[in-house]
């Protein structure tokens, strides 16, 4: 598992954080986010761990720069302000590449044997809704 890296791969034009291909998944509990990525961690290379403290500095930076003034199409404003909320709370974040729907089942197979707040799949045109 490694810090997360902020990438112009994850930022979309206008500035709003979208890294396609990778699921963000927030935990209240960083044992239960360091677990999960450690029992993850044998099929998934670079999985990142983001603290609230990460959290609030990047994601929330994206959403506060972004310079959409339109009103957004999508949901990544809306998604962004959770992270940014559940941050606010202590909640700690893994991101996980993922490579297809199977991939991502088995990720979600591990997760939900925790605890986990909220769970978001990024797809090149949408955002997926993990249960």
């Amino acid at each position: 598992m490694k810090d997360f890296e902020l990438t112009k791969k994850m930022i979309r034009l206008g500035g709003a954080f979208y890294p396609t291909g990778y699921a963000f998944i927030m935990f209240s509990d960083s044992e239960d986010a360091r677990q999960a990525a450690r029992e993850l961690e044998p099929e998934h290379d670079g999985i990142m761990l983001l603290t609230p403290e990460t959290i609030l500095e990047e994601i929330g930076r994206t959403e506060v720069e972004s310079d959409v003034t339109l009103p957004e199409v999508g949901t990544e404003g809306a998604t962004a302000r959770k992270y940014v909320d559940l941050a606010r709370e202590g909640h700690h974040a893994l991101m996980i590449p993922t490579r297809s729907r199977e991939d991502t089942e088995r990720i979600m197979t591990v997760v939900r044997k925790r605890p986990f707040s909220y769970a978001q799949k990024y797809h090149t045109l949408a955002i997926e809704d993990l249960e």
